[in-house]
């Protein structure tokens, strides 16, 4: 990597900044867009297709290139200029654009209604509810998204949002599962709590070996029973999930 610092101004357009502050100063790098995510997660290994140019500034936006002493106190004497552009690259902080962050704010918040739409019902029809009602109830309930956190990782908290916080009735969709436990094991003990984990228990069968249920549940309740079973079934119950979407069918007559 060739490598200039040099002392004039450099104007840059349509680019990502990446910032890192160290020892007291602010440091930037220009890359192309898109690229700094593909550099961390290894999809791009070539630093030239992820840096525009190969300085370091205090600002991009005004071309203003970082002093050599800032980043000799900053990063120690030894550093070089492509040593301190990939520790920035890999450490820094990725600025975006107020027309980027409000693209990427709005594709969000648009997954995470989907998402919701997905795993959740009206619990008195058991129907899915579409995505525009989602939407209406994330704003009733004062939901914000949050930039650099997925959606998935954003969809539990914004439901329970909707749930204490607007007028829409909804709930998960439940999974519909089946356990199986040896019957030589401790059945009566880990039958009663298998059981009372379910709001609905559809089916029984004992069985000379085994003692079968199918099971509504809420998600949560899949690693309770997946826990309960390797613990007091030894690990040689087993459960087996049959549906985990809506229950009933959304279509009309």
């Amino acid at each position: 990597m060739r490598v200039n610092q040099p002392a004039n101004q450099i104007k840059l357009t349509n680019v990502s900044i990446v910032r890192l502050k160290k020892g007291g100063k602010r440091f930037e790098i220009a890359c192309y867009k898109n690229k700094v995510q593909e550099w961390r997660n290894g999809v791009e290994t070539d630093i030239d297709d992820v840096v525009q140019v190969n300085n370091v500034f205090i600002n991009v936006s005004k071309g203003e290139v970082a002093k050599t002493e800032d980043l000799k106190k900053a990063f120690g004497g030894k550093a070089t200029t492509e040593t301190i552009v990939r520790e920035i690259l890999q450490r820094g902080e990725i600025q975006i654009g107020e027309k980027e962050r409000e693209h990427e704010l709005s594709t969000l918040w648009k997954e995470i209604a989907t998402l919701i739409s997905e795993k959740c019902v009206d619990p008195e029809t058991q129907r899915a509810i579409p995505v525009g009602m989602i939407e209406k109830a994330m704003h009733e309930a004062g939901f914000s998204v949050k930039a650099g956190k997925t959606a998935k990782s954003q969809t539990s908290e914004c439901i329970r949002l909707i749930q204490a916080n607007s007028k829409l009735p909804i709930q998960r969709a439940r999974m519909r599962v089946k356990v199986i436990v040896p019957t030589a094991q401790a059945i009566d003990e880990i039958r009663e709590k298998v059981l009372a984990s379910a709001e609905t228990v559809e089916e029984q069968i004992n069985g000379e070996a085994d003692w079968e249920t199918v099971l509504l549940i809420d998600p949560s309740q899949f690693k309770v029973l997946n826990d309960l079973l390797h613990k007091q079934a030894e690990g040689k119950g087993r459960i087996e999930t049959l549906v985990f979407a809506n229950i009933a069918s959304t279509s009309t007559a």
